[in-house]
């Protein structure tokens, strides 16, 4: 058919120059807190698991636990990539405070690895050194963080829980659960996982029965937990099994838990996330996280799970940067653990907020601390104050210094229990909320003035002088 060359109606033509320049001015709009929250979510994700530098004398200087022959042995297994700060030092603590095993962290390699949240830590023992010790045998538990997907350091894990670890009990933590399913060790078994995880894991590996609203699932020789908190009830019920319920009750008083109850887990609501949450996960990483730097101070015999709850809260929801900050080289924990700083006390004045967990550090500060507030002009907060499970005051601290409504998404992510939610603070962030518009804002200024600078008229040219010709 041949064209009629007839050019499109004038009103047609308004209407298409107008759609296209409102689609420029909302792209515009759109554009610049788009831009700034991409930049925000990689800088936090770049750092999530940033690789320490080599440490050889600590390395050397990390003297692993003596072995008891007489007890059982719990490893808690970290890739060289890293590992979850609270899926790792959670279920160690509580294994720890049983007193009735043996227990040790091991990775492929004993080189630091970095937790979540810029916390290092040194490995008691590499692969090779765990099977001479156990002389060739198994684990009695073997507990599965999650850890960052790596090919490389995922097939080194997951082939060491195929050919060893799989022979005594598996406990996956949260989504450490996606290591047992990719090893092959949850097929055709009921599993469960954290909420925000359980979609897509049960999309990649249909042949596990993953259930939704469970603290823990035990099927036998494998557990796996709900997210984060939910590893204590799920690493309780392991200390029951092999250890007994009055030796379980008494590491759930020692880790300050509320909640265990024997033979059975606590009640866990069905959690979605929802548009507030979306919003609130967007504020944070986008337009608070890479303002805010908070130190966190690590001090000698320090309590595994208050270290874990000053690093976790705002890791896990991208709403600060953590850095590990010490007056020394190194630290060793409560039980047993040695942890490496990446940044030493006289650098307090590069930090927003210096967060001291611990008992010990609360009750009695090291030299090193005192007035160190003042002299840096830093704000200090000792996080452990009075007795208790040692999340509870890390989320009121959270809370206050933010604000409720990020206290009650990190709570909803974490797992902690709704009963012992106790928060004050400051209501929904609206300063944070007109970040992204004022910027939307600024772009939309400039695509109208570009706009505007398009449609003027261009001055027509000169018309030839009578007289040159």
């Amino acid at each position: 058919m041949r064209s009629t060359g007839k050019l499109a109606p004038p009103g047609h033509r308004r209407v298409v120059r107008r759609l296209t320049r409102g689609a420029v001015v909302l792209l515009a709009f759109l554009a610049v807190p788009a831009a700034t929250f991409a930049a925000g979510l990689h800088t936090f994700d770049r750092d999530r698991y940033a690789q320490p530098d080599a440490d050889a004398a600590a390395i050397a200087a990390a003297v692993p636990p003596a072995h008891d022959p007489g007890k059982p042995t719990a490893v808690v297994v970290v890739g060289n990539d890293g590992a979850n700060i609270a899926d790792t030092l959670v279920p160690y603590e509580v294994l720890a405070a049983s007193g009735a095993f043996n227990v040790y962290t091991v990775a492929p390699e004993r080189r630091l690895v970095p937790l979540l949240g810029g916390l290092d830590l040194v490995p008691d023992l590499d692969f090779a050194q765990l099977d001479r010790r156990l002389g060739g045998a198994a684990p009695d538990v073997t507990v599965v963080p999650e850890m960052p997907a790596s090919e490389s350091s995922d097939a080194r894990v997951t082939g060491w829980l195929r050919d060893s670890a799989r022979r005594g009990l598996l406990l996956g933590v949260c989504t450490g659960a996606r290591l047992l399913a990719e090893a092959g060790l949850l097929d055709g078994r009921d599993a469960t996982t954290h909420w925000y995880r359980l979609d897509g894991l049960r999309e990649r590996h249909p042949d596990v029965r993953w259930q939704r609203g469970f603290r823990y699932l035990d099927d036998g020789d494998v557990i796996t937990t709900g997210g984060l908190l939910s590893s204590v009830d799920g690493t309780l019920r392991a200390v029951e099994r092999l250890a007994g319920t009055d030796i379980a009750a008494t590491a759930a008083t020692a880790v300050g838990w509320r909640h265990y109850s024997p033979g059975s887990a606590a009640a866990l609501p069905r959690s979605r996330l929802t548009v507030g949450d979306a919003l609130l996960h967007v504020l944070n990483v986008g337009f608070r996280a890479r303002e805010t730097t908070l130190g966190v101070v690590l001090t000698d015999g320090v309590g595994e799970l208050e270290l874990a709850s000053a690093f976790t809260p705002y890791a896990e929801v991208k709403a600060a940067r953590t850095v590990a900050v010490a007056a020394g080289d190194r630290i060793r924990s409560r039980h047993g653990l040695t942890f490496v700083p990446r940044a030493q006390l006289g650098d307090a004045e590069r930090v927003d907020r210096l967060l001291v967990p611990g008992a010990d550090a609360a009750a009695d500060p090291p030299a090193a601390l005192v007035g160190l507030g003042d002299r840096a002009d830093v704000p200090v907060a000792y996080l452990h104050e009075r007795p208790g499970f040692a999340f509870d005051p890390a989320l009121r601290e959270l809370a206050r210094s933010m604000d409720v409504p990020t206290g009650r998404w990190t709570a909803k992510i974490l797992e902690y229990p709704r009963s012992d939610l106790q928060l004050s603070g400051p209501g929904w962030p609206w300063l944070l909320t007109l970040r992204p518009v004022l910027l939307g804002l600024a772009g939309l200024a400039v695509a109208l003035a570009v706009l505007r600078l398009a449609r003027k008229p261009r001055a027509a040219p000169p018309l030839p002088d009578i007289a040159d010709r």
